[in-house]
């Protein structure tokens, strides 16, 4: 059944749009570099200062909820920060008593900074005047995954975990990063990418996938790539974890990858929950 807090945590769960979004300069310049070209800058330092704000409505809620994601250094050279605060907005933050989540990941630069690896991630939910806290921490020295869980009235619950060897474990911030800089690979048609994270709901990996030409076509309609809807993107999810159907996320990227709109498809007992970019920031602009 999905309970009021169920739906509502679905709702603040579109987070996982950041696989979606990529800034138009990023893209562009992808596009234009030929092959075995050095990049000038490391992954950390392309993303350093980007602030990107988005708006999720569904039904006649246009704009339920706001989200900000920001990308900024760290404490120590070579590392960084992004955090992700999303919270309710209207009718349906008073119905939610205004919930607030808060998501915070802290990396570093590995592999000559062509790659951002997890260091710790944080998850704080905020409902009315209660507070719940999840914090995971990633040893790759010891192969440790240690996760923390504070409860109400203070109560803290914690479990250790070996990390496969081999394994790296990318919270969805830091691989929403990798992904559009390409470390799983280019941004082309018809192609599949499993990108692994830390186990949940069963689940300890991300699938996208970006549609063939002709379902794009096909989907388009009479709408013109020049319109913002130029590649069809996809990320699977386990339906238990959207509160969904089949677990699709999909997004429609420009011809620069300027993310238009991203929507969690057929939540039940809501329909499409759809989220939308806004504004985009980036230092170097």
């Amino acid at each position: 059944m999905l309970t009021r807090r169920r739906f509502l945590q679905e709702l603040m769960g579109l987070p996982l749009l950041p696989f979606l979004v990529g800034p138009e300069k990023r893209a562009e310049a992808a596009l234009a570099l030929p092959q075995g070209e050095e990049k000038t800058s490391s992954i950390g330092e392309f993303f350093d200062g980007e602030e990107l704000s988005y708006e999720i409505g569904f039904w006649v809620f246009k704009r339920a909820a706001v989200g900000k994601l920001t990308f900024q250094p760290g404490e120590k050279r070579g590392q960084y920060v992004s955090t992700l605060r999303a919270e309710t907005l209207g009718v349906v933050g008073w119905v939610s008593r205004y919930r607030v989540d808060t998501y915070r990941a802290t990396m570093e630069e590995v592999e000559g900074g062509k790659r951002l690896r997890s260091l710790s991630f944080e998850e704080n939910v905020k409902i009315g005047d209660k507070t719940r806290k999840w914090f995971h921490e990633f040893d790759y020295e010891r192969r440790r995954w240690v996760r923390t869980r504070k409860k109400e009235r203070g109560k803290i619950q914690r479990y250790e975990e070996p990390i496969p060897p081999g394994m790296v474990y990318d919270d969805f911030l830091t691989a929403s990063y990798n992904f559009r800089y390409g470390v799983y690979g280019p941004v082309e048609r018809g192609r599949r990418y499993v990108i692994p994270t830390f186990p949940r709901k069963g689940s300890s990996a991300y699938e996208v996938t970006v549609a063939r030409e002709e379902e794009e076509r096909k989907r388009r309609g009479s709408q013109r790539p020049e319109d913002g809807k130029e590649f069809l993107v996809k990320l699977f999810l386990d339906p238990e974890v959207t509160h969904s159907q089949d677990g699709t996320i999909e997004g429609w990227l420009s011809k620069g990858f300027l993310p238009t709109e991203g929507t969690i498809k057929n939540v039940i007992l809501f329909g499409d929950v759809r989220g939308v970019l806004t504004k985009a920031i980036r230092k170097s602009a």
